[in-house]
């Protein structure tokens, strides 16, 4: 079962997410700040990171920072903020994927699905194709 670390501080999209992911059959860990983010993240493995950029004590963006000195779990940035900058900022920071809010469910799950595909099986077959070329070389 695929494990995701949901970071958003407004309670009310936080429990509508989790729910509709849990009935998905995804495990979803919550956190409603950075802090807490940060801590739950490097005490577990989670396949893919949803991520608001406006929570309270450390930013989004500043989780997202800390995370990818160490991981490359797929992250999506879930946040109000709209603009191209935005976008372009988040995306740049080490964001996989950026959904703006007000949001559909269904598109946020098809954006789940596509990036841990990518991560997990696409991955994989490159790391194979890697190793089979290696071996043909030697």
């Amino acid at each position: 079962m695929n494990k995701i670390l949901l970071v958003e501080d407004d309670m009310e999209i936080s429990t509508m997410l989790k729910n509709f992911l849990m009935t998905e059959n995804y495990e979803v860990v919550t956190a409603f700040d950075g802090e807490s983010a940060c801590n739950k993240f490097f005490l577990d493995t989670f396949s893919l990171v949803l991520l608001d950029l406006m929570i309270p004590k450390i930013s989004g963006i500043e989780v997202m920072r800390k995370i990818r000195e160490h991981h490359t779990v797929p992250i999506i940035i879930i946040s109000a903020k709209d603009t191209d900058s935005d976008k372009t900022l988040g995306l740049g920071l080490g964001a996989d994927d950026y959904i703006t809010k007000p949001f559909s469910v269904t598109e946020v799950l098809a954006r789940i699905k596509a990036n841990i595909r990518r991560s997990t099986q696409y991955a994989l077959g490159w790391a194979e194709a890697q190793e089979i070329l290696k071996k043909a070389v030697l």
